[in-house]
């Protein structure tokens, strides 16, 4: 096998992608940030500084029982919907609320659950 050959066979292989893609998959499933940082001298502590950041969609940090900034109205329509139990649909993918998409199937590619044919 010529050398150029093993090194195509060997190059790690990219999943095809784009920005929204990313950001998209950073709100979904959320990024934390921890991070410590201590300047000793001698063994004396002379600076030391906590980083907590957190990087999530509403829902996904209201999931994970993240704190939000005090003043934060959390009687209006959007979070009340953010704060629905939402499910996958198994056929298309799109996010939706988990007793809809059970009691009446997807709205978007039509699939039915079971539950919902049995009515």
């Amino acid at each position: 096998m010529a050398p150029e050959q093993a090194l195509q066979q060997q190059a790690p292989q990219r999943q095809g992608g784009t920005l929204v893609d990313l950001v998209d998959r950073i709100l979904d499933k959320g990024l934390v940030i921890n991070a410590d940082i201590t300047i000793d001298l001698v063994g004396v502590e002379l600076l030391g500084i906590r980083i907590r950041a957190a990087l999530a969609s509403f829902e996904t940090a209201a999931q994970y029982g993240l704190e939000f900034p005090s003043g934060t109205n959390l009687q209006t329509p959007a979070w009340k919907d953010a704060m629905e139990a939402k499910d996958t649909c198994p056929q298309c993918g799109k996010r939706m609320a988990r007793t809809e998409l059970i009691e009446q199937g997807c709205p978007w590619c039509g699939w039915i659950s079971a539950e919902a044919m049995k009515a």
